[in-house]
């Protein structure tokens, strides 16, 4: 099974663990990750421009259990200050969108790493 080195913002013992030595699992479970976090991503970028904070926050909260799951640490610490600035309502908007924007670089850079372990892996 081919490896992802675990970074500062993706280890993947969590989801080596709980697929107990299958590579097609953890496949699936990328493939999941793929299809939904982009359209989580937009859910949070389209509440934050119609200025559509409780739904904003909502759309982070979602995120944070997929990001724990893939070892996304620090994007999910960061998405957890999205979802609370924008459960306030009316946060500063040039703070949270920066945050946003970290946590969307983080997700990108790791999605280059899940699609190479995906082509290693063959499945």
């Amino acid at each position: 099974m081919p490896e992802i080195q675990p970074g500062p913002d993706l280890d993947l013992s969590l989801l080596n663990e709980i697929a107990d030595g299958s590579t097609e699992f953890i496949v699936d479970s990328i493939d999941m990750f793929l299809q939904q976090t982009p359209e989580s991503i937009q859910q949070v970028d389209d509440a934050m421009n119609a200025k559509d904070w409780a739904t904003a926050g909502s759309a982070a909260h979602k995120m944070k259990s997929t990001l724990g799951f893939f070892g996304m640490l620090e994007s999910q610490a960061l998405v957890q200050q999205v979802e609370l600035s924008c459960k306030k309502g009316a946060p500063d908007e040039a703070e949270v969108r920066g945050t946003f924007n970290q946590v969307k670089d983080n997700i990108a850079q790791n999605i280059e790493k899940l699609l190479k372990f995906k082509e290693e892996a063959g499945v």
